[in-house]
């Protein structure tokens, strides 16, 4: 199926390939147009870029395993503005040995490392890594929530993946009490693309409200909040952080309670312009759903990348554990 997003003067249009049944290499050629100069277009298959261009056209051979893949062309605008393309290929046959790599069908966590282009910067263990940070009544609504009691222990030899894990316990006595924990990775003002992969498990899948998996960015002008949760009991779907606007917004996208005692898979495809916040994609045991949605920046003083993640108290802060391990954010 063919989705062409924009008007007859801004949009992305795809010469090549003409049709959805394709052999590989596939042969891409596509432009872009906006009233504004297009700054930049990029190819993603499965919800992982695989080409970029900094012009308002694009003409590449790409090799891409057998079967059916969910590929997107999109394109930028000087003033941020998004336009996409997006069709679902269905590869008969690769003259090549090198896939590009595909969701997994299983519903068992993956643990191979993600992707990781050519040049980016890969921060690998970041569960392991000591000065985490951390506070209760900031992870509130409004950044004045009730308390929490809490902890974090790192280096936990088990449940664990690599011999490795970090353990985080929320308890408390006052309903809807939260407790977030970030970890400051130094700041980089040029990045604009990041993949962010973790590994969770608990142990009461009844308890938690919501469960927080966080990206941020500042680059001495704007801050760049990227927010997600698995929103277990208000919607049982992932939310996304409406970023200037200060809200959590369903996505529609199903994250019922995660199953207790086994390790579950997330990794989210995050992108920013000059001025917006985009959430790409996100592959959750092996099964990837394109989220496709901009927000806005704000406004900001400081240089940072960080990574975070919050546990969220339920009506009877009902006490539980959650485990973190392999965690890695790879960004260019």
């Amino acid at each position: 199926m063919l989705l062409l997003v924009g008007t007859s003067f801004a949009g992305v249009t795809v010469q090549s390939p003409s049709s959805t049944s394709v052999t590989s290499p596939v042969h891409f050629v596509a432009t872009a147009s906006s009233t504004y100069p297009i700054t930049a277009m990029r190819i993603y298959v499965d919800g992982i870029s695989v080409f970029h261009d900094t012009s308002a056209s694009l003409d590449t051979l790409l090799t891409i395993a057998p079967g059916q893949h969910n590929t997107v062309v999109q394109a930028w605008d000087s003033t941020g503005a998004v336009f996409k393309n997006a069709m679902v290929l269905t590869v008969g046959g690769s003259s090549s040995p090198t896939p590009t790599p595909t969701p997994s069908a299983s519903p068992t966590p993956s643990t191979s490392p993600t992707p990781t282009p050519s040049g980016a910067t890969v921060k690998s263990d970041i569960d392991q890594m000591p000065g985490w940070e951390n506070c209760t009544v900031c992870a509130g609504a409004g950044a004045s929530g009730p308390s929490a009691v809490y902890s974090m222990t790192e280096n936990v030899l088990s449940p664990a993946l690599d011999g490795k894990s970090a353990q985080f316990n929320l308890s408390g006595s006052t309903p809807y009490s939260d407790a977030l924990w970030w970890k400051q990775l130094g700041g980089n003002n040029a990045i604009q693309n990041f993949t962010y992969d973790v590994n969770f498990y608990i142990t009461n899948s009844a308890a938690p409200q919501a469960l927080e998996f966080d990206v941020n960015q500042s680059n001495n002008v704007y801050k760049f909040i990227f927010g997600t949760q698995c929103n277990i009991k208000d919607g049982a779907q992932w939310d996304v952080w409406g970023n200037a606007s200060g809200n959590w917004i369903h996505t529609g996208i199903p994250c019922t309670a995660p199953s207790a005692y086994t390790w579950h898979h997330l990794t989210w495809q995050l992108q920013r312009t000059a001025t917006q916040v985009i959430y790409v994609s996100l592959t959750y045991d092996g099964v990837t759903h394109y989220v496709n949605r901009t927000y806005p920046a704000r406004s900001n003083n400081v240089s940072e990348i960080n990574v975070a993640f919050q546990m969220d108290g339920d009506s009877k802060q009902t006490a539980y554990s959650a485990w973190l391990d392999k965690v890695s954010l790879t960004y260019w």
